[in-house]
């Protein structure tokens, strides 16, 4: 009798996620036009209770893929447009005298998704800002710690292709960031119902509604972090880190902490698929959107015109990809 009411609760956990993640893409349809391989990773992040940066040429939707995403989960929501005058104390808050008293007036940081727009523009000083709490779901302000709301997303977006007034984000930045989400060009029926859906004027974010609540996202988490990975499969990802490392083409590949975020994007990405265990198609699908952005490039290499992509590509074809052992059934 134990043995039954474990798989129902397990399969209805996989199916818990599998409706929410059906309600938000038709949410977030109703505003973003295609897209569906992005939205898929910032529902990972979710789930991983991980961040985003969404990287890609202007103009192809990264701030309105953002804002809906965030607006389909029904959470708080704050946003923070990144220029070489932003302070830290812009983002985390500070202290303000009124009279004989102190009134601590909190910062857009304190919310459930925080949007960082044009993440690049800021300078590193404020850029560091926000390590402390995509970290530690902290923020430590004259002295003092005040938790953040969970659950607690950073979604940053940045520009690749322009560098004036920008500055590059650090390796330590970069590495807080569960996994980069890259857009790309519409095809050419997108783009034509992207232009239609302007013709009339209307604003698109009006037609996304909140899908979730903040208690069901909690527990949504709760059911990835569940999910079962093989001892196979996670060798498979440790190998997968550790080849990057002994890459030629790299002067610094994937740290420990690249391990764990395939982990957890991995099993993300299986509760999305409505399973309750990691197959190695689950690690394939996410190792490059985690790993490439932690990847840094031989300067000399780079010279030559090789790309964390390339290295990625093949450190993906040189290990061996464990053969799936036969599911039980339950």
């Amino acid at each position: 009798m134990t043995g039954t009411r474990t798989g129902a609760r397990s399969r209805s956990g996989d199916a818990r996620v599998g409706r929410f993640w059906r309600r938000l893409h038709e949410s977030v349809a109703g505003a973003v036009v295609g897209d569906e391989p992005a939205l898929r990773l910032l529902a990972v992040a979710l789930l991983s209770d991980g961040h985003a940066l969404i990287e890609d040429v202007p103009g192809v939707g990264k701030t309105l893929l953002a804002r809906s995403f965030a607006r389909s989960l029904g959470l708080s929501f704050g946003r923070v447009q990144g220029t070489p005058d932003l302070l830290p104390t812009d983002v985390t808050g500070s202290t303000l005298i009124e009279g004989r008293n102190m009134r601590f007036v909190p910062g857009p940081i304190f919310t459930n998704v925080l949007l960082v727009d044009e993440i690049n523009r800021a300078t590193p000083r404020t850029q560091s800002a926000l390590l402390e709490a995509m970290q530690e779901r902290q923020v430590s302000v004259e002295g003092q710690t005040r938790i953040l709301p969970k659950p607690f997303l950073v979604i940053a977006t940045q520009n690749p292709v322009e560098l004036e007034g920008t500055f590059s984000l650090p390796e330590a930045q970069l590495d807080r960031f569960l996994l980069r989400v890259g857009l790309g060009y519409p095809s050419k029926d997108e783009e034509q119902r992207i232009a239609r859906r302007y013709r009339d004027g209307g604003e698109p974010l009006d037609d996304v509604e909140a899908i979730a609540a903040q208690a069901e996202l909690i527990a949504l988490q709760e059911l990835a972090s569940r999910v079962a990975v093989s001892e196979a499969v996670e060798g498979f990802m440790v190998e997968l880190v550790r080849a990057t490392r002994e890459h030629r083409d790299l002067r610094l590949g994937g740290s420990p902490r690249s391990s764990v975020a395939l982990y957890r994007a991995s099993q993300a990405w299986a509760a999305l698929e409505g399973r309750s265990f990691v197959l190695p198609d689950d690690v394939l699908s996410v190792a490059r959107p985690v790993l490439c952005h932690r990847l840094l490039v031989d300067i000399d290499r780079q010279l030559r015109g090789i790309t964390a992509g390339n290295v990625m590509e093949e450190v993906l074809d040189s290990v061996p990809v464990p053969v799936p052992e036969p599911q039980r059934k339950r």
